[in-house]
């Protein structure tokens, strides 16, 4: 069973007054997109994608120009939600529909510390955390869901689902975009019985409201309802995770911004998500919430490139989601609170989704969990200006892996990234070295020059690793009648 709320209620009583120079409890708004590249917003450098609103973020807030996520959707989310490497709470991998497994109940959410300091709380889009009824957000401390409990790809519409007889309308346009944007899995199919035979369920609460709704219409009913919950909960602090499917493959796009980008549908849908972004500055512009609310925008994952035209761009980093290179892992990341973070601020500090919940805990008046490892740090002192030194000694790179196991790649520092073999016995190992400083996009291995260098991360590495291996904690579990 999770821990009380009124564990929480203690430590915020026990440590509001730690802080005096932080405001009381803001408003906190975090925007999750999906499979949105580094290079993907005007700010960030994308030559052909108009994003003005998220622009206006940068110039009213601080952008991060080193901000890690985890290589896929399910683990980066988990990240978000506990503070810990993915790895560390057993969700390194994907759940798919009716999964048997997900982030584990015991785990605390930041939504659970937010609620336990009196925020009202609701989650709108994708959760991919595990859609049995055990593992759904409204167990995991929210109080309001709506949204698809997975990713909106795990569908009948899939392009490799096996072809059938007589197909419909959707599957044979599914199957006509897939081969004109270039896809990477043209020709290959999910075995007769597999894939994803299921229908996409847009649920509310705990409930399916519809199955297989318009995908075109979703980015503007998620942005609907997140604005009548700013509107409900006006009078007292609340936390709205926003997590849209988009910009993840299958791409969908309504009425309003078809056919407005030079990048095509691509661009098109992280329009209409920069029009989204807008209508939730605009709401709290016009309730007088402005300065009260924190606002944060960044990614799961780098770009999905084997979708082709339909995958987004890493800019000048290399390679994509699914990998530990900076594009698979490196992701765009803004935050914004008028007043309370200086305006018109990039900084170099090492940080990541894994920070999101110290940080939050901390502005709410209260504390991350003390009662096991968290991974992440308090981001205010760069926030607010106070520093521009990232809280990490080292960053940690960790592919995919089934509950149980470390796949360790890579550490990094503020300049230097060392990535790693693992042996049998578990002993680490320099494998290549990157100066990220001049070398952003990973060119030139530095190890044969630098082998102090790399041998000083290895240590590094080798002791996180260790320490990691030795305290894994497990995956949530479908309950079996």
């Amino acid at each position: 069973m999770k821990p009380l709320p009124v564990f929480f209620s203690l430590i915020a009583l026990s440590t509001a007054t730690l802080y005096p120079a932080t405001p009381a409890q803001p408003n906190v708004i975090v925007i999750f997109t999906d499979d949105q590249g580094y290079g993907d917003l005007g700010c960030y450098g994308a030559p052909d994608i108009e994003t003005p609103n998220i622009d206006r973020m940068a110039t009213e807030g601080v952008r991060f120009t080193s901000f890690y996520a985890a290589t896929f959707c399910g683990p980066s989310r988990a990240q978000m939600m506990t503070g810990c490497y993915a790895t560390r709470v057993g969700h390194a991998r994907n759940p798919s529909p009716n999964s048997n497994f997900g982030l584990h109940p015991n785990e605390i959410t930041v939504a659970e510390v937010l609620k336990g300091a009196g925020y009202a709380t609701m989650m709108i889009g994708k959760w991919h955390l595990g859609d049995a009824p055990e593992l759904l957000p409204t167990k995991q401390g929210f109080e309001t869901y709506f949204g698809l409990p997975f990713s909106n790809d795990m569908w009948r519409y899939h392009p490799n689902m096996p072809p059938r007889e007589n197909e419909d309308e959707l599957m044979r346009k599914t199957r006509e975009r897939a081969a004109y944007t270039g896809y990477a899995g043209q020709g290959r199919y999910y075995p007769p019985n597999g894939g994803f035979p299921n229908d996409l369920p847009l649920m509310r609460n705990d409930t399916v409201v519809e199955k297989n709704p318009d995908l075109r219409q979703l980015t503007t009913r998620y942005t609907e309802a997140a604005l009548q919950f700013i509107d409900a909960q006006r009078d007292r602090p609340f936390f709205l995770y926003l997590a849209h499917n988009m910009p993840h493959v299958p791409l969908f796009v309504s009425e309003k911004f078809a056919g407005k980008s030079k990048r095509g549908l691509y661009g098109d849908v992280v329009m209409e998500l920069d029009w989204s972004v807008g209508q939730i500055l605009a709401r709290l512009k016009k309730l007088g919430l402005d300065e009260r609310t924190l606002v944060v925008f960044t990614s799961d994952n780098g770009p999905w490139l084997g979708y082709g035209i339909d995958g987004g761009s890493a800019g000048p980093l290399r390679d994509g989601k699914g990998t530990t290179w900076e594009g698979g892992v490196r992701v765009p990341a803004i935050f914004r609170w008028p007043g309370r973070i200086p305006a018109g601020r990039r900084t170099d500090a090492v940080a990541g989704n894994i920070d999101i919940l110290p940080t939050l805990a901390r502005l709410a008046g209260t504390a991350a969990p003390k009662d096991r490892t968290i991974d992440g740090r308090d981001l205010w002192p760069v926030l607010s200006g106070e520093s521009n030194r990232s809280p990490h000694e080292h960053f940690h790179y960790l592919g995919g892996s089934a509950e149980g196991a470390v796949n360790y790649h890579g550490i990094r520092d503020d300049r230097w990234k060392l990535i790693v073999t693992v042996g049998a016995d578990g002993k680490v190992a320099g494998k290549e070295l990157y100066d990220l400083g001049p070398d952003t996009g990973e060119k030139f291995d530095r190890l044969k020059q630098h082998p102090q260098i790399a041998q000083r991360l290895a240590v590094a590495a080798q002791a996180f690793y260790d320490e990691l291996r030795a305290n894994l904690r497990p995956a949530g579990k479908r309950a079996r009648p």
